[in-house]
C-alpha cells in the first residue's frame, strides 16, 4: 500500500506542478483577473500537498503546524478555486473580499491547529469541508443558460466535492471501532486511500479544463463585444463622412449609394441651383448665405417624401433623387417650393433656384441620369436669362 500512496502521491504533485505552471504562464497572455486568482488557487493546492509529502518523508508527529499548513492551504484552494469562477460570472465582483478570505483562512487554521487530531482526523475533517464548501461553490457557479462557458468548470466542483466526501467517508471507515466494519470493507476503504491522490489527480484536471473553457469563451465574447463595437464605430464615422455638417442632409459622398439602390427600379432626378447666391454671400456675408442654404435644405425636405434622398451635391447645388415619382407631378413639388421660399418673411432674402430633372430608366446608368439633369437645369438656367 506504502507503494501505492507514493506513486499515487508522485502523480498528483506532477499533475499540480503543471496546473500551477500553466495558469502561471496564461497570465502573461491573458489580463483577466479570474486567471490571476487561479494562479493562487493552484499554487495553494500545490503547497498542500507538498506539505502532506513532507509530512510523510520526515516522519513526524501531526503537529499544529503541519495541521494549520495542509488544512489553511487546502481552505485557500477551494475559496479562490471559486473566488475566480465568481469573478468570471459575474465581471468586477468578488463574492469575498481579499482580507476577509485571508483571515477566514488564517482562523480556520488556527482552529484546526488547535485540535489535537490524528491523521485520519485530519483527513475526515479536511476533505468534509472541502466537500460541502465545494458542492456549494458549483451551485453558486453553475450557469444556465451556458452561455457564460462556467458549465465545465461548475461540473468539475461537483464532481471534486462528491469525491472529497468520498474521501472524508474512507478516513472516517477506518476510524471506526473494531468489529463495526468486516476486515474486507476497511482494506478497500484503506485501498482507496492509498490511491485518492491519483483521482484527485484526474478531477483536478476537469477543474483546469473547465477554467480554461471559462477563459476561453470570455474571451470570445469580449472579442465578439470589441467587433460589434468597431462595427457600431465604423458605421458612426460612415454615416459622418457622408453627412453635410451645415445642412444635416447627405453629401456628395452618399450619393453613388442612393443611385445604385433605386437603379433596379428607376427614380427621378432633380438637380437644383441657387440663383445669385455669390451675391448673396458677397453683399450680406457669408452666415448669411449659410442661412440660405439651411433654409433650402429644410425646404426640400419639406417638400418632397421622406424615402426620396435629398443631397447637397457642392456648393449651393442639390439633387433630390425620387424614386416612383412621375413627372407629371414633380412640377406642383416645385412650385410649393419657391412659394415655401417666397414666403419666408423676416427669415433672410428670398432664395431663387434653377432646376432640371432627368429620368433614371430601371437598370440605366446613374451618371448619365446625373449629367442630363444637370444640363437640364442650365438649359433652364440659360433659357429664363
Amino acid at each position: 500500500m506504502n507503494q501505492l500512496w507514493v506513486w499515487s502521491t508522485a502523480v498528483q504533485t506532477t499533475s499540480l506542478l503543471m496546473i500551477a505552471v500553466f495558469f502561471a504562464v496564461l497570465t502573461r497572455s491573458v489580463k483577466l483577473a479570474p486567471v490571476r486568482i487561479w494562479v493562487g488557487a493552484w499554487v495553494c493546492n500545490l503547497c498542500a500537498l507538498l506539505v502532506t509529502v513532507a509530512y510523510w518523508y520526515s516522519q513526524v508527529g501531526v503537529g499544529g503546524f503541519i495541521r494549520a499548513s495542509y488544512m489553511g492551504l487546502k481552505a485557500a484552494f477551494v475559496l479562490l478555486l471559486i473566488q475566480g469562477a465568481w469573478a468570471l460570472k459575474r465581471p468586477g465582483a468578488r463574492l469575498f473580499r481579499a482580507r476577509y478570505l485571508a483571515a477566514g483562512v488564517l482562523v480556520y487554521a488556527a482552529i484546526c491547529a488547535a485540535l489535537p487530531l490524528a491523521i485520519e482526523q485530519v483527513g475526515v475533517v479536511q476533505h468534509t469541508t472541502m466537500g460541502v464548501v465545494l458542492l456549494v461553490g458549483g451551485l453558486l457557479v453553475d450557469a444556465r443558460p451556458r452561455e457564460s462557458g462556467l458549465g465545465w468548470l461548475s461540473a468539475g466542483l461537483f464532481i471534486r466535492g462528491g469525491l472529497a466526501l468520498v474521501e472524508a467517508a474512507a478516513y472516517a471507515t477506518t476510524q471506526l471501532p473494531a468489529g463495526r466494519l468486516d476486515p474486507g470493507t476497511i482494506e478497500r476503504a484503506v485501498a482507496f486511500l492509498s490511491v485518492h491522490s491519483s483521482l484527485d489527480s484526474g478531477v483536478e484536471w476537469l477543474l483546469a479544463l473547465g477554467c480554461v473553457i471559462a477563459v476561453s469563451e470570455e474571451l470570445q465574447r469580449e472579442l465578439r463585444q470589441a467587433n460589434e463595437d468597431l462595427l457600431a464605430a465604423q458605421a458612426d464615422l460612415r454615416r459622418l463622412a457622408d453627412r453635410d455638417p451645415l445642412t444635416a442632409l447627405a453629401n456628395r459622398r452618399a450619393l453613388p449609394e442612393a443611385l445604385r439602390a433605386v437603379q433596379p427600379h428607376g427614380a427621378l432626378l432633380l438637380f437644383f441651383d441657387l440663383d445669385g447666391f455669390k451675391q448673396i454671400n458677397d453683399s450680406l456675408g457669408h452666415h448669411v448665405g449659410d442661412q440660405c442654404l439651411k433654409r433650402f435644405a429644410d425646404a426640400l425636405r419639406e417638400c418632397f417624401r421622406p424615402s426620396d434622398f435629398v443631397v447637397r451635391y457642392a456648393g449651393d447645388e442639390f439633387v433630390v433623387v425620387a424614386p416612383g415619382l412621375h413627372e407629371t407631378v414633380v412640377d406642383d413639388r416645385i412650385a410649393r417650393l419657391r412659394g415655401l421660399l417666397r414666403d419666408a418673411g423676416d427669415q433672410g432674402p428670398e432664395i431663387r433656384f434653377s432646376v432640371g430633372t432627368a429620368p433614371l430608366a430601371p437598370g440605366g446608368h446613374p451618371d448619365e441620369a446625373l449629367r442630363a439633369a444637370d444640363e437640364a437645369m442650365y438649359a433652364v438656367r440659360a433659357g429664363r436669362r
